[in-house]
């Protein structure tokens, strides 16, 4: 009997799939995540089978851009499935804060520990700072809401804040990138770039990718939820499939108009979300879309650990080890503290959001595609940095997530019986 590097892939691949099903059941309350042991099995077998094709990136643009593109969206789906909270100024408010305070400081202070820590040019710098603002809870589900349900009051402010911030800083981060692509190709000065970014890349493409999901989620709603369809079991045979085609079209048709299909994928699935709320509909979505999610991260993370196995961190050393710490344990902790601050989250509450600023998928899109799109000749070192970083969030925030969420979700619920209150009070009491 023969066996060939092929066969052993495939076998891998099978193993790998399995494990992707019984691992959630298997680890429990075990402070190790998902992420955590596919990125250990990337590196094994790349290193182990020596004739699978170098995963670096950079060796495959175009497949890392579409891989990542899709897993993103797909995500974005599944985050706005999720949240049962209903879309409201002030129920939205630590949401907006960490988008317009906890955002712009923490590119700010990355940008400048990439030109004075890393010796990046500004244009890199920027890059470097835009493509770690978004943050991705998948990579540490306990602290992310878990699935749609009829209460609407249902979401604690940790697991909501997270969730919805990466549901919105994906998209969010588009207009830096392109403004990373536009220094890098014209200069610095702001005369020969900055109106046309202002205009274009920041108030037509964010509103059109917003019009985009608003519109096409509407359309989803009354196609699905509609009591003429209702009455022909229209919803009972479609199964999941339909939310990859809400992904699909909003992205398509913002992107078609020149917005930010990201904005518009996640702004679809709240609009779904919204229609009909209570309908069980809603869970049938998020199952599907939450199994294709964890298989496509799956992907990404073990090719993530074959590209360390092949050397991306070969050029790595003890400075962009400090300046990955930096980026995790001090930039958006303390820029998520000052944009939660004043608030309405406890102080517990504000602490736990502030430190799971989790890196991931988004942050690996948007190296690919400024690369693709601009000249960046730091774009190796990029690479390098921006895979130390998720790396490191994948270890310390996945080692952190159980444990703590375990603490937080104990101390409210201490609190609210302490106070009087039943279990429908729990996840509204502020920790």
């Amino acid at each position: 009997m023969e066996f060939t590097d092929d066969t052993l892939l495939f076998a891998a691949i099978g193993v790998m799939t399995l494990a992707a099903a019984l691992l959630p059941r298997l680890l429990g309350k075990l402070p190790i995540s998902i992420p955590m042991v596919f990125l250990a099995a990337g590196i094994i077998v790349f290193a182990l089978i020596p004739d699978l094709p170098d995963p670096h990136p950079s060796d495959h643009p175009d497949i890392t851009l579409h891989l990542t593109e899709i897993c993103v969206l797909v995500s974005l789906m599944g985050a706005g499935l999720a949240i049962n909270r209903p879309l409201r100024w002030r129920t939205w408010s630590t949401t907006w804060r960490l988008l317009a305070i906890t955002m712009p400081l923490s590119i700010a202070a990355v940008a400048v520990l990439g030109w004075v820590g890393l010796g990046l040019g500004a244009a890199s710098a920027l890059l470097l700072a835009a493509a770690l603002a978004p943050t991705d809870p998948v990579l540490a589900t306990e602290v992310q809401v878990s699935e749609p349900v009829d209460d609407e009051n249902a979401d604690d402010e940790v697991r909501f804040a997270l969730t919805s911030e990466a549901g919105l800083n994906d998209g969010l981060a588009f207009p830096f990138t392109y403004a990373t692509i536009a220094i890098s190709m014209v200069g610095l000065a702001p005369s020969g770039w900055f109106t046309d970014w202002f205009l274009i890349d920041v108030l037509w493409r964010i509103t059109i990718g917003v019009i985009a999901g608003i519109g096409t989620g509407w359309l989803f709603g009354k196609l699905f939820f509609s009591a003429h369809l209702a009455g022909r079991k229209v919803v009972d045979q479609a199964e999941g499939f339909v939310a990859i085609a809400a992904i699909f079209l909003a992205y398509g048709i913002a992107e078609t108009a020149e917005g930010y299909g990201f904005i518009a994928v996640f702004v679809c699935a709240v609009t779904i979300r919204a229609s009909e709320r209570g309908h069980g509909y809603h869970q049938v979505l998020h199952k599907f879309v939450e199994q294709i999610e964890r298989l496509l991260t799956i992907a990404v993370i073990v090719l993530l650990g074959g590209a360390i196995a092949r050397g991306l961190f070969a050029d790595i050393g003890w400075i962009e080890i400090l300046v990955a710490l930096i980026i995790l344990l001090i930039v958006r902790p303390l820029a998520g503290w000052i944009g939660l601050t004043p608030g309405k989250t406890g102080p517990r509450e504000r602490s736990v959001i502030a430190f799971f600023g989790v890196r991931g998928v988004g942050s690996l899109f948007y190296i690919a595609y400024a690369t693709q799109n601009g000249y960046f000749p730091d774009g190796d070192q990029l690479w390098s940095i921006v895979g130390l970083v998720i790396v490191g969030s994948i270890i310390i925030h996945g080692l952190a997530a159980t444990p703590t969420m375990r603490l937080i979700d104990t101390t409210r619920h201490r609190i609210t019986r302490r106070r009087g209150g039943d279990h429908t009070d729990v996840a509204t009491t502020p920790v």
